[in-house]
Parts: structure tokens; C-alpha cells; sequence
């Protein structure tokens, strides 16, 4: 699957644009992290980025999620270490993060929401949030409570980098990616 496809299958699977921004995101940090790790496959690497919550506003149990998108992904040919990586970003399925894409997929997911939450209470937006500043609001456990701070750090660790390392990288995908774009 295409990444064009992909975000296709996005739009017709995902009513949510809250939603959608996120996993849009979460593939750009996958795909700053492919340039780093595994830059041949970059675009298999944002298509996990891009399709790993497809199925979260259909099917948001654990029973469901992310199974039903695997399974309708795995029917359209996508790669089994794509597919893998999707698996293992909900650790409840019981799928290791036995890949650097399975690893940094999990690590990116939860950093992207809160750094979207952390630009939504700016002025600026993003633009100027500095590593430090999510640092500061990940110590304010009423900010964004529903983001797993042990995931965050667990995600860094696994993938070899501190976490003001992984918050810049990804600060500047979800800039990169957002450039032009109102907050």
C-alpha cells in the first residue's frame, strides 16, 4: 500500500480530524526516525505511522483495536513488519516490540499526542515548544492526563534516546510536517 493510498483509506475509515492529525503525526516522527534507522524504508515505516489507529474509532476495544486494521490491511498486501509494528504499538495485544519499527512506533505514538496537547495551549502553537517546556508539562499530571507519561519514557528508553533527544526529533517532524498550517 502506497502512502497516497493510505491516506485515503485514512479519510474513508476516520471521521475524526483530531484523530486523523494524530496518526498524520505519528507518521511524521516515523519517518524522521526511518532517516535515522532504516532510511530505504522510510515510507513503510510512516505507513505504520499512518495506519496504526485506522480502526480506533470503529472498534476502540482492546478486543478490536488494532486487529480489525490488520486484518483489513493484511488483505491489501501490506508488509508483515508494518503490520507487526501496528500490532506491538498496543502492548494488551500480547505482540513484542521485537522490530526498530515495532519499538519506535510505540515510542512516537503517545509522545505525538501530547506534543499536539502541549501546542494547543500556546499562543504560537508549536513553533517555539522547546524540548524543556514538554518536559515541564509531562510533570503535570493533570495536563493532558490521559497521556501515558510511563509510555513516553519507555518508548525513549527502547529506542536508545534520551528523552530530550526524542522530543526534539520529533518536535521538529511534527513542525516540518505542520509548516503553513494553523495550530
Amino acid at each position: 500500500m502506497e502512502l497516497t493510498d493510505a491516506r485515503r483509506t485514512l479519510y474513508e475509515w476516520v471521521a475524526n480530524p483530531a484523530l486523523r492529525h494524530h496518526m498524520e503525526c505519528v507518521a511524521a516522527c516515523m519517518g524522521a526516525y526511518a532517516m535515522r534507522v532504516d532510511p530505504p524504508q522510510r515510507a513503510r515505516w510512516m505507513l505504520a505511522g499512518l495506519m496504526h489507529d485506522l480502526d480506533w474509532e470503529r472498534h476502540p476495544t482492546a478486543a478490536e483495536h488494532p486487529r480489525v486494521a490488520v486484518a483489513f490491511l493484511r488483505e491489501r498486501g501490506v508488509d508483515e513488519t508494518v503490520l507487526h509494528a501496528i500490532m506491538a504499538h498496543a502492548p494488551y495485544t500480547g505482540t513484542l516490540r521485537d522490530t526498530p519499527m515495532a519499538k519506535h512506533l510505540f515510542a512516537v505514538d503517545e509522545l505525538a499526542g501530547f506534543i499536539v496537547a502541549c501546542g494547543k495551549v500556546r499562543p504560537d502553537g508549536i513553533a517555539t515548544l522547546e524540548p524543556a517546556s514538554v518536559r515541564k508539562k509531562l510533570k503535570n499530571l493533570s495536563f493532558a492526563a490521559a497521556v501515558s507519561r510511563d509510555d513516553i519514557a519507555t518508548g525513549a528508553a527502547e529506542v536508545g534516546s534520551t528523552e530530550d533527544e526524542h522530543f526534539a526529533l520529533c518536535l521538529a517532524a511534527i513542525r516540518e510536517m505542520r509548516e503553513g498550517i494553523a495550530e
